[in-house]
């Protein structure tokens, strides 16, 4: 008679499968306890992303209201939304910020308020109309030298209502072209002066008067106008 092979109790199996289970859950724990680690001394942690600071125009955000470039940088011209504040930007954001004199004294700008030249000295203009007749106006510089920029901060006044910025010397440096009636400056504004000639006087980048064109009835009888562009031909002694 056959005898049938002993079959292995039941009990036994699940005692072994609960052993496995116990030592693979002990491996495991072993991993997730095991220190990382270091790293090496010396590596520099990753960078936090740079945060572009935001340019405000009195209180508020601004609103880009003219852009040039100048040379391969670009200038932009800030303002707020009623055009009391203003700034330039100079250069890629963040760049170099410029809170302009001229905005504090009423002017309006528009998108035809800048106005920038390349050349041996790069400059820009920032110019603005006042008065309820648009019959002055005043103006800022922006120069750049030796790759900085600065604003010289002496505003230009034009009686008469135009300003621009042309290299009228020919020498590779743009210079302020500043239209005034030909009268006392204690008289400007008075009807008098207002009914006077009015003459181009030009101004280099330091401030120092060029020269100034002849007497001419009005502004739109110099070359150019409104963008007045002259040539040292056009300019004389100014009148006293």
């Amino acid at each position: 008679m056959r005898t049938s092979a002993a079959r292995t109790p039941r009990s036994a199996l699940l005692t072994a499968v609960l052993a496995a289970v116990v030592t693979l859950g002990a491996i495991g724990a072993v991993f997730a306890l095991r220190p990382r680690p270091e790293p090496p001394s010396g590596a520099a942690e990753p960078a936090a992303a740079p945060v572009t600071p935001v340019v405000t125009c009195g209180g508020g955000p601004c609103r880009q209201l003219a852009a040039m470039t100048v040379g391969g940088t670009p200038v932009v011209l800030l303002t707020d939304a009623s055009g009391g504040s203003a700034r330039v930007r100079v250069g890629p954001e963040p760049g170099t910020v410029f809170e302009l004199t001229i905005a504090q004294l009423g002017v309006r700008l528009d998108q035809n308020s800048l106005r920038c030249i390349d050349g041996a000295a790069p400059a820009c203009l920032v110019r603005g109309t006042i008065g309820d007749d648009n019959s002055a106006a005043y103006g800022e510089l922006l120069v750049e030298s030796g790759g900085v920029w600065r604003d010289p901060g002496k505003p230009y006044f034009a009686d008469a209502g135009t300003l621009s910025l042309y290299d009228v010397t020919a020498d590779g440096r743009p210079d302020v072209i500043v239209v005034r009636h030909d009268c006392a400056s204690s008289a400007s504004g008075t009807p008098k002066c207002e009914a006077a000639p009015v003459v181009g006087q030009v101004y280099d980048l330091t401030g120092k008067t060029v020269g100034c064109t002849r007497r001419v009835t009005a502004p739109s009888d110099l070359r150019g106008w409104p963008d007045i562009r002259l040539t040292r031909a056009d300019l004389r002694s100014c009148p006293s």
